[in-house]
This record gives C-alpha cells, sequence and structure tokens, in this order.
C-alpha cells in the first residue's frame, strides 16, 4: 500500500515556505515574462504542488491584467460628479477649473 497520503513533517513545511518565500522574491519578473525558461519550469513545478503559491500568482495575474484594462479607459468623471465630488472635499473655488469645457453650465442647479 502506497504513503502517498503521508503527514508531513515540521522540516518538510519549512522547507516547502523556504521555497515559497523564493518564488515570491520573483514573482513579478516570473507573471512579467522576464526569467529565464529554467527559473520559470522551476516555479512552475513549485506552483503544481503549492495551492497558496497558485492563488498568490494567480491573483497578481488577474491585478495587473485590471490595471492594464482600467488605464486604458478613459478616467473621466462626469460633470455632475466631479462637482459633487469638489464641493464634497471643500474644493468649491476648483470646480470651474476641473470642469472640462462646455460643461460648466450643464448642472448649474445642483
Amino acid at each position: 500500500m502506497s504513503n502517498q497520503h503521508q503527514t508531513s513533517s515540521p522540516r518538510d513545511h519549512a522547507r516547502d515556505h523556504a521555497q515559497c518565500r523564493e518564488l515570491l522574491g520573483s514573482l513579478s519578473d516570473y507573471v512579467d515574462g522576464d526569467l529565464a525558461d529554467e527559473i520559470c519550469a522551476e516555479i512552475e513545478r513549485h506552483m503544481a504542488g503549492c495551492e497558496r503559491c497558485r492563488i498568490v500568482v494567480d491573483t497578481l495575474r488577474k491585478t495587473v491584467e485590471l490595471y492594464h484594462i482600467a488605464a486604458d479607459a478613459p478616467a473621466a468623471l462626469p460633470p455632475d460628479v466631479r462637482r459633487r465630488l469638489f464641493f464634497r472635499l471643500d474644493l468649491e473655488q476648483f470646480v470651474n477649473q476641473a470642469e472640462p469645457k462646455g460643461a460648466a453650465g450643464s448642472a448649474a442647479g445642483s
């Protein structure tokens, strides 16, 4: 009978965490594709047996992807939202300066 489901010792657990720390040190370069193939293969072998590191890598990839999507999207606020925000922040003197051209009179009654 196989001993595949054997519990790991504290030493194995510490060694696994040391590998995780090494992985985290190269994580950004790994996700960006800036590491040598051998190092990528080593990281992928580690992740095959480490769910926590897979989660961290997947989360970072998704975060980078969302950042790129957001960076490509226009960041302009609708004029009424901008006006309410500036008033709320007590920056009324900047309302007209911060509004896009042609938007100053559109919500004068707010």
